[in-house]
């Protein structure tokens, strides 16, 4: 089973690996090709992109484990789902019990900066 954490990694490291490892990972986790396909892709050996591969995964799992960039973007997604769950709460709330035109904007406010930063 392919580890779907490798590709986010990609995302975010790819750039220090080497254009081999980049392109080989990117075949096997974004494109979904096997080691044969991509060997053939690439006229090297099987084993030479499943080294290839585990050396880039390597590099990605060391740079994740220091820099920590992908947890904190997941992090970050959270709490901004999180804010918007609130500010759709403060909206409904707001609606139900004693309505301010100002508190329905601010909410409106926060509903739309959260989510233009969670895309």
């Amino acid at each position: 089973m392919k580890n779907l954490k490798i590709s986010l990694l990609l995302d975010f490291y790819g750039d220090i690996l080497t254009d081999k490892q980049k392109e080989v990972i990117e075949l096997y986790y974004n494109e979904d090709l096997s080691l044969s396909e991509i060997a053939d892709h690439e006229g090297i050996t099987r084993q030479g992109v499943r080294d290839s591969i585990k050396r880039g995964e390597a590099v990605l799992l060391e740079m994740e484990e220091r820099l920590g960039l992908a947890k904190k973007f997941r992090e970050v997604q959270e709490a901004i789902t999180k804010i918007v769950q609130c500010a759709k709460d403060i909206e409904f709330y707001n609606k139900e019990y004693h309505y301010s035109g100002q508190i329905a904007d601010r909410a409106s406010a926060i509903i739309t900066i959260a989510t233009e930063l969670n895309n």
